[in-house]
């Protein structure tokens, strides 16, 4: 009897991230425990790392009962980002139960047609936008809409997954109006909040056209012959046609209620942009545009909570990614290994040329946040080291703000710890994301250390 061969199963997003977890719990008995002394920095009014001032401790060994507390913690740690997806996620469940969005779609779908890989660009310029505006997993509960969309003008899952994720990529690391990468560091270090925006903003046409050039060459590549397709086995069965379900017509309710997502999502880019919005202020507006789609539409209280539920439901599992993901951290912090790494780079730092220096900078943030994803969390922690050293090198701030960034924002959307929770929202396999984006994403690695040298090279300032 011949035997059935076995294909290699990438492990679910909760086994990736556990992996990830334990290689730390086993990292955190060798490394060194040691702190840095905090300041208060009159800059920014955040508690900074003096890096004069660093000390080694009495090893704190993680044991088994706080490895296993660490994925409660975890969740504890990232509610604030999971209370936001599963709430904007249960209002746009709301809006969709209306059959707005599915009329809207229809008409793009249609006006689209012959024309659908202008329906892939237009997708990706949105979601550039988004990128641009520092939304990072604030664009999550979109993620899974856009793919349907891609999906229904006849392109494969793939073709989805990174219409959305190359789109958010590289205009989050480029960083022009980021506040939670560049508003950070450049306020760590002194610099006038969203300075040298121009050069940004040619990081950004850089990595936006990498990423279109991999996107469409792909799009068209397997739209052409979908034997080439990372999803085959579903996309040789399905059914473009059926994938947004049955048409439903479009009525001035749901003009209305289009009119008004568009506005919210305006205003949510105005207020995180100009006011300093942050999740709670989103949510509350999502929460009052809930409010506004029940009385256009009739929809009774208890309906509403139904069709709330149902849309929250949607993205449980990739709620509890960003937690687990989120207990990464706290492992690190309980080790008190995280000032230690850094501590062992600046002084591996010290007397080296500028374009080591950045190299290694560059190399060191990127290997970092396969294990930290959040990104103002390492400015805080690693722009009062990296700015005495660029002092020391005659590298300008901001070109050390621009190293750390880049170093940041793009390695989300390919070390699992962030593409993970990115690829559960689209419904792509991780392992098959990374097969296509290590192509694309490490094309903009290459592209962002020559932008650095660059920029380096041209005195990029102020100062």
């Amino acid at each position: 009897m011949e035997k059935k061969k076995r294909s290699f199963a990438m492990p679910h997003v909760f086994v990736i991230l556990t992996i990830i977890m334990l290689l730390v719990w086993a990292i955190s008995f060798f490394v060194p425990s040691g702190n840095f002394e905090r300041v208060l920095d009159p800059n920014s009014g955040r508690e900074i790392v003096n890096p004069d001032v660093f000390n080694f401790v009495e090893k704190e060994y993680i044991m088994p009962d706080t490895f296993f507390q660490t994925f409660y913690n975890g969740i504890v740690g990232g509610i604030s980002i999971m209370a936001n997806l599963l709430i904007v996620s249960g209002v746009l469940g709301v809006l969709e139960s209306t059959g707005a969005f599915s009329a809207g779609i229809h008409k793009l779908v249609r006006a689209t047609k012959g024309k659908e890989l202008s329906l892939v660009v237009i997708m990706y310029v949105l979601f550039t936008v988004f990128g641009v505006l520092g939304y990072g997993e604030g664009a999550y509960p979109f993620y899974g809409l856009a793919v349907m969309v891609i999906m229904s003008a006849g392109y494969d899952r793939m073709t989805g997954a990174a219409t959305v994720i190359l789109g958010s990529c590289g205009s989050f690391a480029c960083g022009m109006l980021n506040m939670f990468t560049t508003g950070v560091s450049q306020q760590i270090v002194g610099l006038p909040m969203f300075s040298g925006m121009w050069y940004r903003a040619v990081v950004l046409v850089v990595f936006f056209t990498i990423g279109l050039v991999f996107l469409l060459h792909y799009a068209i590549k397997t739209r052409k012959d979908p034997t080439k397709s990372y999803c085959y086995d579903e996309y040789k069965d399905q059914d473009a046609s059926g994938a947004l379900g049955e048409e439903v017509p479009m009525d001035g309710r749901r003009i209305l209620a289009l009119v008004g997502f568009l506005i919210v999502t305006i205003i949510q880019g105005y207020g995180c942009v100009s006011l300093g919005w942050s999740f709670p202020n989103i949510t509350a507006m999502y929460i009052i545009f809930m409010i506004v789609l029940a009385v256009i539409f009739g929809i009774s209280p208890n309906e509403v909570c139904n069709r709330f539920t149902a849309g929250a439901a949607r993205v449980l599992g990739p709620a509890l990614a960003i937690g687990f993901a989120n207990g990464v951290m706290v492992l690190l912090n309980e080790a008190n290994i995280m000032d230690t790494a850094v501590y062992y780079m600046s002084n591996a730092l010290q007397g080296k040329s500028p374009l080591i220096t950045l190299l290694i900078i560059y190399v060191f943030v990127t290997c970092l946040n396969f294990f930290v994803v959040s990104g103002s969390g390492k400015a805080v922690m690693m722009m009062p080291i990296l700015s005495p050293l660029g002092q020391i090198l005659g590298i300008n701030q901001q070109v050390m703000v621009l190293t750390y960034q880049l170093g940041d924002g793009l390695t989300n959307y390919l070390w699992p710890a962030g593409a993970a929770v990115a690829c559960a929202l689209c419904g792509i396999d991780f392992g098959k994301w990374f097969r296509f984006a290590i192509k694309a994403i490490g094309t903009m690695m290459v592209a962002a250390y020559i932008l650095i040298i660059v920029a380096n090279a041209i005195n990029y300032g102020p100062f």
